[in-house]
């Protein structure tokens, strides 16, 4: 009965024995080397290959390249065995690549930090992922990536930084992939904004508009946070953009859109209803200038027909007189008419 307890035991011991010389690393071989005048032992290492004792233990004629994802290790056995770099015996004895690694080929002895803009948040990986839109990485080897902050955005994926919010748009949380446009009556002054602002009295702001714009001539608008100005009503007058309409004076015009009030000019006109008409000083300086300007035309008329008739007077005058004096030539008593002399 004894020896049947024993038996089964033994077995047992030899077989984890073996398993163990199978998976523990092997001492590394020493040698002694003799130096002269001088006794001592000198430590060298060797080199493991597949004549190492330790590697008999193992079917080198199994080894596989490392797959993607993973890296040659060559600190165990299961990988040292095997004649060339970036073989082990099977491709679970590779080290898996890191976080923030990659490696997309197989057989290779290390793997690659992802770029910047690209992350992997897990080991073994072959490939590295892009940053999603709203968030950043910009290091090498990254294991994950940074959201946007409020007030910045990132459109793209694998940015490597968040661009701030222009003017005019805003963005009051993390991770925006774009900035929103202040709805009508807000505005944003400042890039990278948080939050809009409202229109203050006296401006106006379309949905579509980047900021407030001042109400034009003739409107006005008294409250915040408005998207469009009134118009100034009949009967009144606006002369600032934020201030409530005022009453028309009883004297003066004040039709819609009126910036001030408009007067008829005074002496010579005066209003009537919603006109201006001539007053009676007016209309008798009118009769007057009339009766001026007449009288001078009718003078110059009479002035250039005098002339005229003195013109004509002259043309019909003959051009010799009758009555005219004795001429004389050389001293000698001769008509006055020239005569041809023969020189």
């Amino acid at each position: 009965m004894d020896c049947r307890r024993v038996l089964p035991a033994i077995c047992a011991a030899c077989f984890i024995g073996m398993v163990v010389s199978q998976t523990t690393l092997a001492p590394a071989v020493m040698n002694t080397t003799f130096i002269e005048n001088v006794t001592g032992l000198t430590m060298t290492p060797v080199i493991l290959s597949s004549t190492t004792p330790g590697c008999l233990a193992f079917n080198t004629s199994t080894c596989e390249p490392c797959a993607p994802g993973s890296q040659y290790d060559n600190n165990t056995l299961l990988c040292a065995c095997c004649s060339d770099p970036g073989l082990c015996l099977f491709p679970g004895a590779c080290l898996p690549c890191n976080s923030g690694f990659y490696q997309p080929l197989a057989g290779q002895q290390q793997c690659l930090p992802c770029n910047r803009g690209f992350y992997t948040n897990f080991t073994g990986s072959p490939l590295c992922n892009p940053c999603p839109t709203g968030s950043f990485n910009n290091n090498t080897g990254g294991d994950s990536c940074t959201s946007c902050l409020p007030g910045f955005f990132s459109s793209q994926q694998s940015s490597t930084s968040c661009a701030p919010c222009a003017p005019g748009s805003f963005c009051n949380s993390s991770g925006c992939s774009q900035c929103q446009m202040c709805p009508g009556g807000t505005e944003a002054l400042q890039t990278a904004a948080q939050g809009c602002t409202l229109c203050r009295p006296g401006m106006h702001k379309l949905p579509h508009q980047a900021m407030c714009q001042i109400c034009g001539s003739g409107f006005f608008q008294i409250h915040w946070g408005k998207e469009s100005c009134d118009l100034c009503p009949e009967n009144h007058y606006c002369p600032s953009p934020d201030v409530n309409p005022i009453q028309c004076p009883s004297d003066a015009f004040c039709p819609e859109g009126s910036l001030s009030p408009g007067y008829c000019m005074e002496t010579f006109f005066r209003k009537d209803g919603e006109t201006c008409e001539l007053a009676p000083v007016t209309m008798a300086l009118l009769v007057i200038g009339g009766g001026v300007a007449l009288l001078f035309i009718i003078l110059m008329v009479l002035r250039r027909r005098r002339d005229t008739d003195g013109e004509l007077t002259v043309a019909r005058a003959p051009l010799l007189r009758k009555e005219r004096p004795q001429g004389r030539y050389y001293g000698m008593p001769c008509d006055a008419e020239p005569v041809y002399a023969g020189w």
